[in-house]
């Protein structure tokens, strides 16, 4: 197996099918994507993952997106990603932050990536999407901000 990830420079929506999968509104999406770096994790050529990084200035990152084939979910290629970009970032940066929902299924993942709750911005689904988001059984409502040091 070849495993190897590539920064994207030009052509980024290419990936917008799966970027769609984390972030469900895509002129939120076009918010960042400009502005931020876009990753990509392929094994065997394949494209497993993606992920937007945008420098937020005075050495903080973000993580603006993370997303996983769903048919590759849970075999490793978002945790492998994750490292890597805060493998990457750790010279330029000293802390990561990811904004996601308050759901049971993305908290314990980034949990588990070594990122530990630092602030919410409620209600930030209920104003900023035009239709409810659900993920995991859960309405998504408050943003969770978790961070992690670099």
């Amino acid at each position: 197996m070849s495993r190897r990830v590539e920064l994207v420079k030009e052509n980024k929506r290419q990936f917008l099918e799966l970027l769609l999968l984390a972030d469900e509104q895509e002129d939120m999406i076009d918010r960042y994507l400009d502005r931020g770096e876009l990753f990509v994790l392929r094994e065997d050529g394949i494209v497993r993952s993606v992920a937007v990084i945008t420098l937020e200035g005075e050495g903080v990152c973000e993580l603006k997106n993370l997303a996983t084939r769903p048919q590759d979910q849970r075999k490793g290629y978002g945790r492998a990603l994750v490292q890597y970009l805060c493998d990457r970032y750790r010279t330029a940066c000293k802390v990561m932050f990811v904004g996601t929902g308050d759901s049971p299924l993305t908290l314990p993942f980034y949990q588990h990536c070594g990122f530990v709750e630092s602030h919410r911005v409620p209600g930030f689904f209920t104003e900023h999407y035009r239709r409810p988001i659900y993920e995991g059984g859960v309405r998504l409502r408050d943003m969770v901000y978790l961070k992690k040091e670099l």
